[in-house]
């Protein structure tokens, strides 16, 4: 006999969206397996709709990094909170998953509690409230009404189980992703590189305001690095369509030979020989393919003054390639000291001498051995489903 469940799952921004859309083909395959009529409803974007899910409100393109930054997405994000909540009482689900997006994602659990729902709340991807020793009181406000963690680095797991949480280790799903990706030979020969050709990714926004502070320093940096060579080619995976106006117009005004991949843009990642990117998911999937990288990070002069001066805000590395080992494997250039020459300095550095690629790409093996095995999104999903 069939048995109907229904998972109410809420994430935001890109990759949020990929990693909700991984999760929901996962579930959708071991429930049809199991007999489970599975019926998915999500905060989320176009890939989880991709995969299966309604989705009540799009959040992949409302997420913002920063104090100042948010403000132009309070209203749609109050907005998708709203509906999340008018489905939670309406409709009350079997279960709930929450994947990163932070504030958001705490403020639906805790209403989920508040309106009496006894029903197995789950967290995947887990805030990195472990680099950030302040954030403490967050991770055991997390514990108070999730029943489980589901973590991706076993840092995160130890971290939340000492504040009070059931987690556990289940490995990073960029393993399972990066599988999927085309190898470099394919991909070169797809997007038609040449042998003797450098090819530079340019990695610049997956968020609106990325565009306002990330690309111009990105693209002035290609343009140093276009000067002393002359067989670089550069090339840009395209995020999110509505960005692409607005990075064509751009390739044209800093005059760099650069091509915009919209169709498969997974191809860029594992094609070029070095990425000039932003902080973020992108940087271990990049890591997992062996791809030596630059990355960069810049907010507001009014957010980045808040988060030094008030908050207090300081943590040993940023992007994931750091935080699995806690130590530098990539270059990070964050705000001030990410600028046009600091880029091209550290980009030549790693094209030209093969001493500093190779140490990195030996701190890439050493980092991937930390993240688990594949089939981390099947083994969640196992786990998901024996909760309900």
């Amino acid at each position: 006999m069939t048995q109907a469940k229904t998972i109410f799952i809420t994430t935001g921004d890109v990759s949020g969206d990929l990693q909700g859309a991984l999760l929901i083909a996962a579930l959708k395959q071991r429930a049809e397996t199991l007999g489970i009529d599975l019926n998915i409803v999500a905060l989320g974007g176009s890939k989880m709709a991709a995969a299966g899910a309604k989705v009540l409100a799009d959040t992949a393109s409302i997420s913002s990094m920063g104090i100042v930054e948010h403000a132009a997405f309070i209203k749609p994000a109050i907005q998708a909170g709203k509906i999340a909540r008018e489905f939670l009482k309406t409709n009350p689900p079997d279960a709930i998953v929450l994947i990163d997006y932070v504030d958001p994602n705490i403020a639906i659990g805790k209403y989920a509690r508040s309106i009496g729902l006894n029903i197995p709340i789950l967290y995947y991807i887990a805030p990195q409230d472990w680099v950030w020793p302040r954030q403490h009181k967050r991770a055991r406000l997390i514990a108070s009404f999730v029943d489980e963690i589901f973590s991706v680095f076993p840092i995160e797991a130890e971290y939340f189980t000492k504040q009070g949480a059931k987690a556990k280790f289940v490995g990073h799903p960029l393993v399972d992703r990066v599988a999927t990706i085309p190898s470099r030979e394919v991909a070169r020969e797809q997007l038609g590189i040449t042998p003797d050709e450098i090819a530079v990714a340019l990695i610049p926004a997956s968020r609106q305001q990325e565009l306002k502070y990330l690309l111009p320093a990105i693209f002035e940096a290609a343009q140093q690095l276009q000067a002393k060579l002359p067989n670089v080619r550069f090339w840009i995976p395209l995020s999110r369509p509505d960005f692409q106006a607005e990075i064509e117009s751009q390739i044209k005004a800093y005059k760099i030979n650069a091509n915009l991949v919209t169709n498969n843009p997974d191809l860029v990642l594992s094609a070029t020989d070095l990425a000039i990117t932003k902080c973020g998911t992108v940087t271990l999937e990049l890591a997992l393919l062996n791809i030596p990288q630059v990355v960069i990070y810049r907010v507001s002069k009014i957010t980045a003054w808040i988060a030094k001066n008030i908050l207090k805000f300081a943590i040993p590395y940023m992007s994931p390639p750091n935080l699995v080992e806690m130590k530098s494997i990539v270059p990070e250039l964050l705000q001030d000291e990410a600028n046009p020459d600091r880029i091209a300095a550290e980009s030549l550095e790693l094209i030209l001498n093969k001493e500093s690629r190779d140490r990195m790409l030996a701190d890439y093996s050493q980092m991937r051995t930390a993240l688990g095995d594949t089939g981390v999104c099947d083994r969640v999903a196992v786990e998901i489903l024996a909760k309900l």
